[in-house]
This record gives C-alpha cells, structure tokens and sequence, in this order.
C-alpha cells in the first residue's frame, strides 16, 4: 500500500529540519563556550585544565610513555636512579627509590580524580537526600536528622577521617577500580561532607517550600513525596551542581592531606600527598621533589574553584562576587 505523498513530504522536511538543526545547535555551543570564556578566563582556564586532569586519569598514556600504572620506573625500585635532577628521560627527576616523579604525579592524577569525583557523588547525593527529608517532613525527622549534623559539624574533618580510615580501611575490599583504602576515602569524605552541607540543602528547600508554585501544589493535594521530586529537587540542581564543582577541590585537597599523614593511598600506588610526604626529609637537597606534587595539588584545587566560581556567577548572577 502506497504512502500518500503530503506523508513523504512532511518526514522529509522533518529530516531536513533535523539536519539543518544539527549544525546550529554545534554553532550556539561554540557561541556560548566564547561568552564564556570572554566573560569568565578565570573559569575558562580552570574549565581547561579539569579537562586535561580528566584525561590524565582516564588515558594517562596520552602524556607519560610509561603504558601502565603497574609499569617499572612507576612502582619499582631503582637505588642506582634515585634523587635523579629532572632531565630529558625524568621530566621532573626522580624520588627516594628511583622512580619516575613525572609519570607518578600523572598516574597519581587518577587517584586524585577517582576520589574526588567519587566524593562528590556520594556526598552530594546525601545531602541532597538529607537536606529535602528535613526541610518537608520536618517535625522529629527534623529534629534527629540536624542533631546528627551537629555532631558531624563539631568533630574536626581531619580527625574524623583518620579515625575511620584506621577502624575500617581493613574491613572494606576493592570495588573495580577503587583499591579498599581509595574506597574507604571516598565513602568518610563523602559521609562528613554530605552530613555538614545538608544544612545549606535544608536552608535553600526551605526558603523553596515557600514559593507560590509550591503552595499551589499544595493546594492540589499534592503529596510531599511529589512535591519534592517534581518541584523542589529541580530546582535545587543548580545550586547542587555549582557546589559539586567547588567541592571536588576541597575532596581532592583532603585525599593529599590524609596521604601527606600516612592514612590515604598506601604506596607503591601514587598519590600526590604521599609523594610530598616522601620528600620531606629530603626538601632542602632535592626541593623538586615537593615542588610537583604540591604544583599538581595547587592547580587542581583552584582549577575547580575558578571554576565553580564562574559557574556559579553564570548560572545565579544574584550570588556574583559573593563568597
């Protein structure tokens, strides 16, 4: 049975359309990437320089000829190599047991990024969670739930994640490509920072709870549970995802601290703390040895600040400036 032509057409034109759109939505991306980076070069830098991080952690091939994480020069030991100078082979020298500091700071760019991402998600999931419970059902859920955050608030973070790391790190195995002591960072940096940022959550869906279209919703007879979902949590993901920015600096600075102090990454894996932990007693004849890894900390930390930053200042222009 033949289709009638005005059908035809209609598809055809609806493909030409398609079409015609592709390369339009391609040109108003490149447009917006350009006020952006005309309005924000702050931000911009830091944009560009969480992507190079990305790729270091996924194809760290791209920038070391060393293929593997597990390859020789960065998990080996070579007494006749160590306290190298950086040089044309070792870019940035080598360590205490001869290993190529350049290629453990980009392979060590992979456990920085898996765990500050990793933060992240879990965190941010559970304040989001714990926050919205909170401010809707209120009452004793209320009540026990912020008696919670009090005490996660009153008990300093470094404290509280060295005492976890030790009690559980043994007791918890790998999970793909997260050994158990990187998992362990995760879950305690995730679990302090979402309880303590659930606060600013309740806060923000509080004051949205208040808004006319919520009280309509109310009206109708809609459940909290609806309410929540289809009102509040899309409203609060702009703020959820401009905090995400900020704090996976603030996660990845935590992970070098714990490791600076002998609880984070354990060795042979990299880790930038542990890489500047190593150095210390050699920091006044060897300065180098410090001097990358706290470079990679320092850029990583504040490439996600600009960042988060920017983003902030593009998507809520009422909070520019502010901190």
């Amino acid at each position: 049975m033949s289709q009638s032509p005005v059908i035809n057409e209609g598809r055809e034109s609806a493909l030409d359309l398609r079409r015609k759109g592709e390369p339009l939505l391609v040109i108003t991306i490149l447009k917006s990437c350009g006020r952006f980076i005309k309005r924000y070069p702050l931000g911009a830098v830091g944009g560009v320089t969480i992507i190079l991080l990305v790729l270091m952690a996924i194809v760290p091939q791209l920038f070391t000829p060393l293929d593997t994480q597990s390859s020789d020069y960065v998990i080996g030991v070579h007494i006749s190599d160590r306290f190298l100078s950086p040089n044309s082979t070792a870019w940035f020298g080598t360590n205490g047991l001869g290993r190529d500091m350049y290629a453990r700071l980009i392979y060590g760019a992979r456990t920085a990024i898996m765990i500050g991402f990793g933060a992240v998600l879990l965190g941010k999931t559970l304040s989001t969670t714990l926050g919205i419970a909170s401010a809707f059902l209120g009452g004793w859920t209320d009540a026990i739930l912020q008696r919670f955050v009090e005490v996660f608030q009153s008990i300093p973070t470094i404290l509280f994640l060295i005492i976890a790391v030790v009690a559980f790190e043994s007791k918890i195995p790998d999970f793909g490509p997260l050994s158990s002591d990187m998992l362990i960072i995760v879950i305690c940096v995730s679990i302090d920072t979402g309880f303590q940022s659930s606060r600013t959550v309740r806060g923000v869906a509080l004051s949205l709870r208040e808004e006319t279209y919520v009280e309509a919703a109310v009206s109708l007879g809609a459940s909290n549970t609806r309410i929540m979902r289809q009102h509040i949590l899309p409203n609060l993901f702009q703020y959820v995802i401009v905090s995400a920015s900020l704090f996976v600096g603030s996660a990845v600075l935590l992970e070098s601290v714990l490791s600076f102090l002998g609880y984070g990454v354990q060795p042979p894996n990299p880790s930038w703390g542990r890489e500047l932990n190593d150095a210390r007693e050699e920091l006044a004849r060897y300065p180098h040895l410090a001097f990358f890894p706290g470079l990679f900390i320092f850029l990583t930390v504040w490439s996600f600040n600009m960042f988060g930053d920017s983003l902030r200042d593009k998507l809520d222009p009422r909070l520019r400036g502010t901190n």
